[in-house]
């Protein structure tokens, strides 16, 4: 069984794939950090996000760098956005995802393509959405946990950035797949999200 979790950043798609991914049995691929090793690789080499060459050079990264806590960082997590407008950095990574899904007994992937670029054939999809405002509190309260000096303003404002570059790029812009399931979460607590969640998933196969 593959499940497909597609949303935009601070969602709750994480922790709702894991979960699923628990719930289920089955292996769980944050697709995203990928995309954020990519952004620390053009970073640590000195390199431009949004130069292509630099950001598809970057694609090369040790497996061993997807381990790194430093690509759970807000400022990885802006270069990530920035590398993932490339269509070429795109398909460097669509491979590894794809061999992912297709393993014996499924996967759980989470991104922003999923759905709609890496497994459309998914035996279930969910969209997990919810507010800019409850995005950026969230995160907030987690940086400030961090010991991180941040901003819910400054937040809110990078989440809206990212939001309007991952919706209006060229290369698997960020949308809701037909038939996915949309989930918001905006007022949700953590256990009624993943509650909801998984029962959209059995719903989905049941069919």
């Amino acid at each position: 069984m593959i499940i497909a979790v597609d949303g935009p950043t601070a969602s709750g798609k994480g922790t709702i794939a894991r979960a699923l991914a628990r719930h289920f049995g089955l292996p769980h691929l944050d697709t995203g950090l990928l995309y954020r090793a990519v952004g620390w690789q053009v970073a640590a080499s000195g390199g431009d996000p949004d130069q292509v060459a630099d950001a598809l050079a970057a694609t090369t990264f040790p497996d061993r760098l997807l381990a790194d806590p430093a690509l759970r960082s807000e400022a990885t997590g802006a270069l990530a956005s920035r590398v993932s407008i490339h269509p070429e950095v795109r398909a460097a990574l669509m491979q590894r995802q794809r061999d992912f899904a297709a393993q014996p007994g499924g996967a759980v992937l989470d991104g922003r393509d999923i759905a709609t670029v890496i497994a459309p054939h998914a035996d279930a999809k969910l969209f997990i959405t919810a507010s800019v405002a409850s995005r950026a509190l969230r995160r907030y309260i987690e940086m400030r946990k961090a010991g991180e000096d941040v901003s819910r303003e400054s937040i809110e404002a990078d989440l809206a950035a990212r939001d309007a570059r991952d919706t209006a790029r060229s290369a698997a812009p960020l949308r809701q797949a037909e038939g996915a399931a949309l989930l918001d979460t905006s007022a949700l607590p953590p256990e009624v999200a993943i509650a909801a969640a998984i029962a959209l998933v059995e719903k989905q196969t049941a069919r």
